[in-house]
């Protein structure tokens, strides 16, 4: 069900992944990636409260992303979670290039695109 708490995870997410796009420009690859990840948990969030599921810690999100493939069948979403999850590592650490953090946002892109249509669970979920 979408409620208020949906569509403000919702709109962070796409806030977050301008924020992304904009540190990126400015060449802070740590703030742009850290945005990017944030991009893709908000909407994860967003797919978990639709589904009155837990989501406040890291490892609820990946029970999420698991139900949603279980769901889908879509094991793409794994991946593409991970790649995301590797951006927040980048934030503390600092390993990434600017083609690997312009890369891996591109697979957030990516993600956000397939979650979206998951917000409301289906009718057979």
């Amino acid at each position: 069900m979408v409620t208020a708490a949906v569509g403000r995870y919702s709109d962070l997410s796409s806030s977050y992944l301008r924020k992304a796009h904009e540190h990126l420009a400015e060449g802070d690859l740590v703030q742009a990636s850290e945005k990017g990840w944030g991009a893709a948990a908000e909407l994860v969030k967003a797919c978990a409260e639709a589904r009155d599921l837990d989501h406040v810690r890291h490892r609820q999100l990946w029970l999420t992303v698991n139900r949603l493939v279980d769901e889908t069948g879509d094991r793409e979403l794994q991946f593409l979670f991970s790649q995301a999850e590797s951006l927040h590592g980048n934030f503390y650490e600092d390993y990434y290039d600017e083609s690997a953090v312009a890369s891996y946002l591109g697979q957030v892109v990516l993600l956000l695109d397939k979650l979206r249509p998951l917000i409301e669970p289906s009718a057979d979920a």
